[in-house]
């Protein structure tokens, strides 16, 4: 017979009181929530670069110990590059990842080795991990379907007379090419904020930036500079590199940049009045290599095949102008900017409105 009245009342206090006892129980036993883990809050503050040569430091010399052909290595790291350059007082510490010659793969996740190195994205998770990563800087994409610096090898074969001019070659196909570049440096994009999700980071506790490229030649080649000796290429081709095959790149790093809500830094206009050899007179103005041939390595037979490596990439003064005005663009709160050149011609950043 079921308890009635006053009898009913008390068992139902006593079951919910039972019941809140175990509950309180099962609470104190429950162990707590790991937390998660997150940027350290006194570890360094540090800046890194990845991606390819023109963020590598190629062109720049003085390459890190095992960079230079030590074991096939040719990533060529440069003490100079323009991620050292950047002297923000915000920073303890800045890691360079680069690789000359990296694909978009290579930068991402996966197996892709890039001159014996493994993907750059998993280096970055043990940094992230014991360091707090304020600001990654990326340049890729050239090297994928673009292939930048064929381009340039089959504009100076336009030059000798073996081929046509590369404009008439690449210049048709090159928007395609772009267009199938942008999901892959999406995708390396993607995977490096991945590696700082999974350590921690929220997307706000750091910036990813994505750079572009700069043109290394122009039209304003010095007349004497345009053969062997400088720079061995059509004034044609020159035109069509500077005014239409950069600019397209620009916009198809852009684009990537875009899809993942990456800050973006225009390098498109950063090298006018400055490239490979626009001033005969006074070779120091210039912020890009000439022709470069590493003599010494034609004689040894693992080296020559890169004795022409260093070619039209930024030298050591446009690493430094370059690491300028990237300092300046980690410092502003603006999603896009472009370098240019100011009243006191040095780069400086620029904002998209200005730009």
């Amino acid at each position: 017979m079921r308890p009635t009245g006053w009898r009913a009342w008390v068992a139902l206090a006593a079951v919910v009181l039972l019941l809140g006892t175990v509950l309180l129980v099962a609470d104190d036993l429950a162990p707590e929530p790991t937390p998660l883990p997150g940027p350290p809050e006194n570890a360094p503050r540090v800046l890194v670069a990845m991606g390819d040569s023109t963020i590598s430091g190629e062109g720049a010399h003085d390459y890190e110990k095992g960079t230079d052909g030590e074991d096939g290595n040719w990533c060529h790291r440069s003490r100079h590059a323009s991620i050292y350059r950047t002297s923000l007082p915000t920073i303890d510490r800045t890691i360079n990842l680069a690789c000359s010659g990296a694909p978009s793969p290579q930068v991402g996740l996966g197996d892709f080795e890039q001159y014996t190195e493994p993907s750059q994205a998993e280096r970055l998770a043990p940094i992230a991990a014991r360091n707090r990563v304020t600001a990654i800087v990326v340049a890729s994409g050239a090297n994928d379907d673009p292939a930048f610096s064929h381009v340039l090898n089959a504009c100076v074969e336009g030059w000798t007379g073996q081929g046509r001019p590369c404009h008439e070659t690449v210049g048709p196909e090159w928007s395609q090419r772009v267009e199938r570049m942008v999901p892959k440096l999406e995708r390396a994009l993607r995977d490096i904020r991945t590696v700082m999700s999974n350590a921690g980071y929220q997307e706000t506790d750091y910036q990813l930036i994505v750079q572009s490229y700069a043109a290394p030649v122009g039209p304003n080649v010095a007349p004497d500079l345009q053969d062997l000796s400088g720079c061995p290429f059509r004034s044609d081709d020159l035109r069509w590199v500077q005014r239409t095959a950069v600019p397209i790149l620009t916009t198809g790093v852009r684009e990537a940049a875009g899809r993942v809500d990456a800050r973006f830094l225009d390098l498109s206009r950063a090298g006018v009045g400055h490239e490979a050899c626009s001033d005969e007179r006074d070779p120091s103005r210039e912020w890009f290599r000439r022709l470069a041939v590493e003599w010494d390595d034609l004689q040894h037979e693992d080296r020559a095949t890169h004795a022409l490596q260093e070619s039209f990439h930024p030298n050591e003064a446009g690493h430094e102008q370059l690491g300028r005005c990237l300092a300046e663009f980690v410092d502003t709160g603006d999603q896009a900017a472009a370098c240019l050149a100011g009243a006191d011609g040095n780069l400086h950043a620029a904002t998209s409105r200005g730009s």
